[in-house]
């Protein structure tokens, strides 16, 4: 590594190469870790506590802690709280300890002779050596490789998931640098954009001797990239550091379950709170001598207050802490399953599905709308040429000797042991393409020499003849494959060269540019100049967008190859167009310095780029068009309609033209010839989009009343929910609109008529859609349905609408594994999703449910012996149960019944009972679900009105009807008794659960065993009974007890 300078930064960040002054920016040094020794406590709890449940019961402990009002021991809640902080913090610190060592488990970068260093210590302006198979240590500036004209191959699966290699190229000044003597002498400045998140786009200019030179993003190498097939690079380093740990995907759905548990706890203590406020009133105050109030509890209304407190946490166990850890045990649980069903596990390509969440389980079980991609998600995504269409004439359909079409397995494909070089996997099945070839047609010649020259593939040839292709794109790849066995065949490419070897001779081309693709542009285009100097612009695109940058004197072309481009797209073809322009010498060289100035340019340099790259491709001459066939992946016509009997609303989001994509629709049983009607959307503009909506309602709507219904289209426009008439109406209709159309839909004043329009439909398909748009649709159906939406797909542009969904599904297919790791559930086939959703999200709902309304119930009757205790004890917030007792059987019938509970499970439910019934797999949330069980409240009812109503009435009326002589004595005293402060600290349920005691009768003195001569001497007396003597004396002392005077005089006859 040669030492280097620290950037200087601003708004546009400015560095020099090898230049020890300037202010100092971040090392390499990447920080994967959230926590440190020092900050793991603090951190980790604050974390903790986010959640309601800790914090639920931390308040609970500091409850405890209070005395005046606290019955049980503080440890019954700090023990198993700690216990569960003390496992989640083993669990971050262990995941956390796993990511921060996470870099030292590379090998150090191998450096140039002057100095080894660890990636940690590269620092901005650094000139590092990377060797081939080596990962990128930071972000580079391509400066110099082994290969000619400074060319080198990365591979960037780690950050977008595409395995496929991809090229970069130095710029031609430095790509000489090669040596480290030449690369010291180095001193150049880059000005560029500041770091940002973009993968694709990098702005910035090297000026070195006095000259500036444009970088972009293929100059660039990006930290995590590896690099193959090139011996050595140099580069210098442009950003360093700054990665901190990626943001783990949230829950997408927060079951909100105990809300109503939790109001039935605050309910329980209010009711009880207002016992004790009465009771303090009516009969604790005639206990004052006896049990005086709490220091500080001056009424009977503030001894409520405290008793709420107080059964607050004796009657918390109606939600203990237990339920959230059992129900994450559940969850880990069914996780595993899903992750060890062989069923589930493609042997083709050794992938196994995978839970990489385990919070949304149950959620499977709810799912309403699914959103799915169409390539490589319904589609196997491994593209084969099929047919094509040159200067109007189809190519790829097969006759017979009576001219009339054969199927594929009735004939021989075509033979290409002409070509030496041909891919012996390529089949064709129609001669007369390679006869048209071989007769010099030119128009078939220069339509197979545009598929070699126009591309950004890469090749790799390991020996003599045999040639390996490296596409970005499966459709690429199969272009250039269906040229070379037709003889055109794409050799090798240089920065400023492609070789082409056609019908064996070897033709070398100038390339002078390259109009590469993007989503916006949907077309790619190179210049080259051939040996013969004619300039030539080729291009392919999309046909919404080439067609319309045609020369007029193609329209009479236009109009045959559009009707090919109808009955391929019918076919479920996959289809493009070719077009070429001759360009003049000087307005090339006109054209071209504008290109070197906007490449060059500060500020807006994508737009002006854009501007001009229209500039060019405008009056094309049409070549043709090509077909590309991407078959169904197996099951997927079985899966949508087992899916679709589930009542799950399936929608297709994809980038195809809309010819292709209803034909996959009908292909995968998602549109059907039985269907009432499909409602096609093509407006371009706002008016035209919603009167098309308008129409399409107004026609299920007379269609319903027809069918004697009675829905009133009037009576739905006023309503504001959207669960309307619209969704119950007879028939079954479909959506297919465009993406130019549902640009206008989505917008803020259309999309609620869209909506409605599209939940009407049983299939709804949305074509030309760019990854955003995927997203808004979801974001739609999320805000306004209040439903449980799934979103599958396998691709790069897929990850917005993975991540929008409640539950993303990702497919592991030719696109790379980026929508994996945005995904929380994996797998390799979209048939899978039938057993994940009807077979795992069935069972995993069924198994929550029945567990909660089990822990509920469990809960509910060991809670209510604790509030029926109540009206026996003054309300006093004494337990009932002793708390050793009930952590003991807690824990019994927790472990032990769920261990019954699975053995009993397994043996009674199948998975293919569930596929047997699809049309019962809608349900509702778990909490809703286990709180409409009318055993969960009858179990409730009869506990609170069985049992302690009749209590609570016979308490009551008892002293009205039949009232003892202690509730007389109760009543006097509390008419005369003086209120008197409290000084003990806690009274005991022992003083006010009997009744009037023994006490005159023992001072009495009858209980005593007595001797003769006593006995005789009673004997004399009346035998009247000493409580008849006790009642008297009772009733003379109230006549007079409220008197002073009486009571003077009671003391002189004594």
């Amino acid at each position: 590594m040669f030492c280097a300078p620290y950037a200087r930064p601003s708004s546009t960040r400015l560095l020099s190469a090898l230049d020890p002054s300037g202010p100092q920016l971040p090392s390499n040094c990447i920080k994967t870790s959230k926590y440190n020794i020092v900050t793991f406590l603090p951190v980790n709890l604050f974390e903790q506590f986010q959640e309601v449940a800790n914090t639920y019961f931390l308040f609970l402990l500091i409850l405890q802690l209070i005395p005046q009002i606290s019955s049980l021991s503080w440890f019954t809640t700090i023990v198993p709280l700690v216990l569960v902080l003390t496992i989640t913090a083993v669990k971050d610190a262990t995941d956390d300890y796993r990511c921060c060592w996470l870099p030292c488990d590379a090998a150090p970068l191998s450096l140039c002779s002057l100095r080894q260093e660890q990636w940690m210590n590269v620092r901005v302006g650094d000139i590092i050596k990377l060797e081939n198979n080596q990962f990128v240590a930071a972000d580079l500036l391509l400066l110099s490789s082994s290969e000619p004209h400074g060319l080198c191959y990365i591979e960037t699966a780690e950050l977008d998931g595409e395995t496929n290699m991809k090229v970069r190229q130095a710029i031609p000044v430095t790509s000489e640098l090669g040596d480290t003597s030449k690369l010291a002498l180095f001193d150049g400045e880059v000005i560029c954009e500041p770091p940002n998140n973009k993968l694709d786009k990098f702005g910035g200019t090297l000026y070195w001797k006095e000259n500036k030179y444009p970088l972009s993003n293929q100059n660039m190498l990006l930290r995590g990239c590896v690099l193959r097939n090139t011996e050595w690079c140099f580069g210098l380093v442009i950003f360093a550091g700054g990665l901190g740990r990626p943001a783990t995907r949230p829950d997408q759905i927060q079951a909100d379950e105990h809300r109503p548990i939790f109001g039935f706890l605050v309910c329980m203590g209010v009711i009880l709170a207002i016992g004790n406020a009465i009771w303090e009133h009516e009969v604790g105050v005639c206990f004052q001598i006896y049990l005086p109030w709490d220091e500080g509890v001056h009424s009977a209304f503030f001894s409520g207050f405290l008793s709420f407190w107080s059964y607050i946490i004796i009657l918390n166990t109606v939600v203990p802490i237990s339920l959230y850890v059992s129900v994450e045990v559940i969850r880990l649980g069914h996780s595993y399953f899903i992750n060890w069903d062989k069923k589930m596990y493609c042997a083709k390509r050794r992938t196994p599905a995978e839970a990489r969440t385990t919070t949304l389980n149950e959620e499977l079980g709810q799912v309403e709308y699914i959103f799915s991609d169409k390539t490589g998600t319904l589609t196997q995504n491994i593209m084969v040429f099929s047919k094509c269409s040159v200067n109007g004439h189809s190519y790829g359909d097969v006759q017979d000797v009576l001219g009339h079409k054969a199927e594929l397995g009735e004939v021989r494909p075509v033979d290409f042991s002409f070509n030496p070089l041909a891919d012996p996997r390529f089949q064709f099945w129609d001669p007369s393409l390679l006869e048209a070839v071989k007769l010099g047609d030119p128009h078939v010649h220069e339509f197979f020499r545009l598929l070699s020259l126009c591309h950004t593939v890469m090749s790799e040839e390991k020996s003599e003849g045999e040639l390996f292709y490296k596409a970005q794109s499966p459709d690429e790849g199969a272009l250039v494959t269906a040229a070379r066995n037709f003889g055109f065949v794409f050799r090798s490419r240089t920065p400023k060269t492609i070789t082409v070897h056609e019908l064996g001779r070897a033709i070398t081309y100038q390339l002078l540019a390259i109009l590469d693709f993007n989503n916006i542009r949907k077309r790619m285009s190179v210049i080259v100049r051939s040996p013969e100097g004619k300039i030539r612009l080729y291009c392919k695109g999309a046909d919404t967008i080439l067609l319309e940058r045609l020369h007029p004197t193609n329209q009479d072309l236009t109009n045959v190859t559009t009707d090919h481009l109808n009955e391929y797209a019918g076919e479920g073809l996959r289809t493009l167009v070719l077009a070429y322009k001759d360009l003049e010498e000087s307005y090339y060289e006109d054209w071209s310095e504008r290109l070197h100035r906007a490449s060059g340019a500060p500020e807006a340099r994508e737009d002006r780029l854009a501007r001009l790259y229209d500039e060019v491709e405008h009056d094309m001459m049409l070549l043709g068009a090509t077909a590309i066939e991407d078959k169904l992946q197996q099951g997927v016509p079985e899966t949508i309609a087992i899916l679709t009997l589930a009542n799950i609303k399936i929608w297709v989001l994809t980038g195809d033209k809309q010819e292709t994509a209803v034909n996959i629709g009908y292909s995968c049983k998602m549109l059907t010839d039985d269907m009432t009607e499909v409602f096609v959307i093509t407006g371009h503009t706002v008016l035209e989009v919603r009167e098309e909506l308008r129409k399409a309602r107004e026609k299920m709507m007379d269609a319903s009343r027809s069918m004697g219904n009675g829905f009133s289209y009037q009576e739905k426009l006023s309503s504001t929910k959207l669960t309307s008439v619209l969704e119950a109406i007879a028939g079954e209709y479909a959506l297919v609109i465009n993406g130019h159309s549902l640009a206008h839909a989505l917008e803020a004043d259309m999309e609620v008529e869209f909506l409605e329009t599209a939940c009407a439909c049983k299939a709804v398909i949305c074509c030309r859609v760019t990854p955003l748009q995927k997203a808004q649709v979801v974001e739609l159906v999320k805000k306004y349905k209040k439903a449980v939406t799934l979103a599958i797909g396998d691709g790069a542009n897929d990850v917005s609408m993975i991540k929008t969904a409640h539950i993303g599904v990702g497919i592991s297919g030719q696109e790379g594994i980026q929508a994996v790791l945005a995904s929380d559930y994996s797998f390799s086939q979209f048939k899978f999703l039938q057993r994940l959703l009807l077979v795992h999200g069935r069972w995993s709902y069924l198994r929550m449910c029945k567990f909660l309304c089990y822990f509920f119930y469990k809960n509910f009757a060991f809670t209510m012996v604790h509030f029926w205790f109540g009206f026996f004890c003054g309300f006093s917030a004494q337990i009932g149960l002793d708390t050793g007792f009930w952590t003991a059987i807690n824990h019994f019938f927790i472990w032990g019944s769920l261990a019954a509970y699975f053995a009993i499970l397994f043996a009674m439910h199948s998975d293919g009972l569930f596929q047997m019934f699809p049309n019962q797999f809608r349900f509702v949330g778990n909490a809703q679900n286990t709180l409409a069980q009318p055993t969960v409240w009858l179990t409730i009812a009869l506990t609170t009105v069985v049992c302690v109503m009749p209590v609570v009435a016979f308490r009551f009326l008892k002293l009205d009807l039949k009232p003892e002589l202690s509730d007389t004595k109760q009543k006097t005293q509390h008419r005369c008794m003086r209120r008197v402060g409290r000084v003990g600290s806690r009274r005991s349920g022992y003083a006010f659960s009997h009744q009037e005691g023994f006490g005159e009768l023992i001072m009495s003195g009858k209980n005593m065993r007595l001797s003769s001569l006593a006995l005789s001497g009673f004997a004399a007396r009346p035998s009247a009974s000493w409580i008849e003597t006790l009642r008297k004396k009772k009733g003379g002392e109230g006549s007079t007890a409220c008197s002073p005077s009486g009571a003077a005089d009671k003391t002189l006859k004594v």
